[in-house]
């Protein structure tokens, strides 16, 4: 089970949360420590920033047995009911990113685990942190949303956004269609939660604000949320193990000449 942040000093921050977390390796974008949580081992991984390196970060950590990813990063809100520190649920990503297209055609949706889905929004819930739960828009270009009016293209990205915005997306990262994609391909289960920015403002206006975004609203909520899937994981193990209960209406077997 894998904890994954954009950001590799972000890393520390999450194993803090972990029982007897210990760092494990440190290459480029990639760090890592790992740790325990309700007695199973969970490792906290940086994914770098953008599709290509969360890419090698899912196929490395797949080799080695990773089975559950949950994403914990940082996002520009689009909606206007969204305030900075709330977090967000993904359920789905628009793929307007380059690297699961070499895996998969446009067609095919990038969609969280819903088990995992559902087990984030009771941890918000349970914590009592403000959450929405929607579809993000996954790009390559952070200052293709920030600064639109620079680009050689910036009516077609100001189409396109408010395109996105009117089909109610939430909010705007760079990681989560890439872990999803790879994710559906290697039969894994992942979800992502992120820290959320108000709409069109890209940074906090004040102290308090910037607290709100920088702080450990969406770990808390992702780390409650790997306790309740590894506390269902567990029922589940048991319930596999009993003998099969007697079916109190069998199938009556007919009688043939």
């Amino acid at each position: 089970m894998v904890l994954g942040a954009g950001d590799p000093g972000r890393c520390e921050k999450i194993a803090k949360f972990l029982d007897d977390a210990k760092f494990v390796a440190q290459n480029r974008e990639f760090t890592t420590y790992t740790g325990y949580l309700c007695g199973e081992k969970v490792s906290v991984t940086s994914t770098g920033i953008g599709g290509p390196s969360a890419a090698i970060a899912v196929e490395e950590l797949v080799k080695i047995g990773a089975d559950t990813f949950i994403r914990v990063g940082t996002s520009g809100g689009m909606q206007p009911e969204v305030n900075t520190g709330d977090v967000g649920v993904l359920t789905g990503c628009i793929r307007d990113e380059g690297t699961t297209r070499a895996y998969l055609p446009l067609e095919y949706p990038a969609v969280a685990d819903p088990d995992l889905v559902w087990h984030l929004r009771q941890a918000a819930r349970h914590l009592e942190i403000t959450h929405h739960a929607g579809v993000s828009h996954s790009k390559d270009s952070f200052f293709g949303e920030t600064e639109k009016e620079r680009m050689p293209m910036s009516i077609e990205l100001e189409r396109k956004w408010e395109h996105y915005c009117a089909g109610g997306a939430i909010c705007s990262e760079m990681e989560a269609a890439t872990l999803f994609v790879l994710s559906g391909i290697y039969r894994k289960r992942a979800a992502a939660v992120v820290t959320m920015m108000a709409k069109d403002a890209y940074l906090p206006k004040d102290s308090e604000e910037a607290k709100l975004f920088s702080g450990d609203r969406a770990i808390r909520v992702a780390v409650e949320a790997m306790k309740r899937i590894i506390e269902a994981d567990k029922k589940q193990a048991v319930a596999s193990t009993r003998p099969e209960q007697q079916d109190p209406y069998p199938t009556k077997k007919v009688r043939t000449k």
